[in-house]
């Protein structure tokens, strides 16, 4: 019987407003700058199509080159400026909704945990990554 997994959710307030983020957010050249949980790691390449059925492949890795993965998948739904969602490689689900909150936009990640990993390491990863992206785009 196949168990279905735990949704784990990040979240960040970003002090720029909505059109800003998501164009941060959505530009392979700018996700090379922010897509990594920790200064010693990177994103060498971003490379999607931006639109239901695209594909997406982002590459993450250490800079010293002792590790590196690639984080991809197909996007299944895309509202400029407002909601992302996407299937993993592994078929997990990922929901990424985009709202103006308080002079800026909240976004709010949520995604379905992996088995590997405890989900406390999973969601500190991800918000990790997210703070890193506020931090981007509040500075540019």
């Amino acid at each position: 019987m196949e168990t279905k997994s735990n949704v784990i959710t990040v979240s960040a307030l970003v002090n720029a407003p909505v059109e800003k983020v998501w164009k941060l957010w959505t530009t392979p050249s700018d996700i090379q700058q922010w897509n990594a949980a920790s200064p010693d790691w990177h994103s060498p390449k971003a490379e999607h199509d931006l639109k239901p059925g695209g594909q997406f492949s982002y590459r993450m890795e250490a800079k010293d080159g002792s590790f590196g993965f690639d984080f991809g998948g197909t996007f299944d739904v895309v509202t400029e400026a407002q909601y992302l969602e996407y299937t993993l490689g592994d078929g997990r689900k990922v929901k990424v909704h985009f709202t103006e909150a308080d002079g800026g936009t909240k976004i709010d990640e949520h995604f379905e945990a992996e088995s590997q990993n405890p989900e406390e390491m999973q969601q500190a990863g991800w918000q990790a990554i997210l703070n890193n992206f506020k931090a981007y785009a509040e500075k540019n």
